[in-house]
């Protein structure tokens, strides 16, 4: 009678659990609050404006949402903390797409395709003259595993060199500019506003930046797929926001450069020296025509390659194709059974359509 009693129990706490499975869908269907976290970078500077301007929150308010946008000083954090579930959306490149939340099992979303670095990354070398052939057996100062170390990769192989041709030195993007001060430090690798703090001093040479090897790392912003299906309120919110910013920026507004500018740690001349080695898409149109095209293919497949042979995509991983990647058209690169990031062109055509 006990045991009958038991398995009784057991039966009717199993009912409960899967009706409040079956109820998950509903209940995310009914979100209205939403955290989106973004880092420092001149291509994710119109988040800044758009919260402290008010735009965001106009776009919230057409969809009866609210959305929260919160700074986090250390990029591979913020992104971290998107993977954990403490934010519903991030900005992020394609790379750190794949092989942190993607590659972590969490299914993400390139709800914005925002710009492409063209010359905001960049490989420095201490002393006039130098040139990448000269980094070989030196030290490097970089945040390991990130688009630094994808720049390093591909300028170490336009110059004949292996990566066992010189040290990775892991350092955080907070930190980066205050190790190249150091007696120590050789080398480094870094992405504006620190690039451009660094190549101020005397001593630092540029011999390789992303203009060398345009397209291919992506700035985005990133949605849980799972979000993004569920609230639709949400992607359109940000996307509004994010175009009614832009074309600001595109028109030169003096207020909204200067107060990007000031927020990003320099002046409106500084911010638009970084602007000049960003290949910004300042309309939907001209993002969709990226989104869409073969070339986005291409570039994701090399950025997949690097990732598997540094042991990115999960471990124990056999093969590049663990993961799936998704673009528009339904075109899929490895795995479509294990879909874990996708480019979404869908806002960006309601954008481009004039239907926000």
């Amino acid at each position: 009678m006990v045991l009958r009693l038991k398995a009784f129990i057991r039966s009717v706490a199993a009912l409960l659990i899967l009706s409040a499975v079956a109820t998950q869908p509903a209940a995310a269907a009914e979100k209205q609050s939403f955290k989106v976290a973004w880092s420092i970078y001149v291509g994710w500077m119109p988040w800044d404006y758009a919260n402290q301007s008010g735009i965001l929150k106009k776009w919230a308010d057409k969809y009866g949402i609210k959305i929260e946008l919160t700074q986090v000083n250390d990029y591979v954090e913020s992104i971290n903390q998107y993977t954990a579930g403490g934010f519903d959306a991030c900005v992020m490149t394609n790379m750190d797409t794949l092989t942190i939340p993607a590659a972590g099992g969490v299914d993400s979303t390139a709800l914005i395709v925002g710009d492409y670095s063209n010359g905001n990354d960049g490989v420095v070398i201490k002393g006039k003259g130098k040139k990448l052939a000269d980094i070989k057996g030196l030290p490097i100062n970089l945040v390991e595993l990130s688009v630094s170390h994808y720049l390093l990769a591909r300028g170490l192989d336009s110059v004949g060199l292996k990566e066992r041709d010189i040290k990775v030195v892991n350092t955080s993007d907070a930190d980066i500019v205050g190790a190249y001060g150091a007696k120590d430090t050789k080398a480094t690798v870094t992405w504006k506003p620190q690039l451009s703090e660094i190549l101020s001093q005397p001593d630092a040479q540029l011999v390789f930046d992303s203009s060398k090897i345009p397209g291919e790392i992506i700035d985005l912003m990133v949605v849980n797929s799972a979000t993004l299906k569920d609230n639709p309120k949400f992607a359109k919110a940000l996307v509004g926001a994010w175009y009614e910013t832009l074309a600001l920026m595109a028109k030169k507004d003096p207020k909204a450069l200067a107060a990007m500018a000031k927020a990003s740690g320099t002046d409106t001349a500084g911010f638009n020296s970084q602007l000049a080695t960003t290949k910004m898409f300042w309309t939907p149109a001209e993002a969709l025509a990226f989104t869409t095209s073969p070339n986005l293919i291409k570039t994701n497949d090399l950025v997949r390659k690097f990732s598997f042979d540094h042991g990115l995509l999960g471990k124990g991983a056999t093969s590049v194709d663990v993961v799936g990647l998704e673009f528009p058209g339904g075109k899929t690169l490895g795995n479509t059974k294990n879909l874990k990031m996708r480019f979404d062109a869908t806002y960006m055509q309601m954008a481009a359509d004039g239907k926000l």
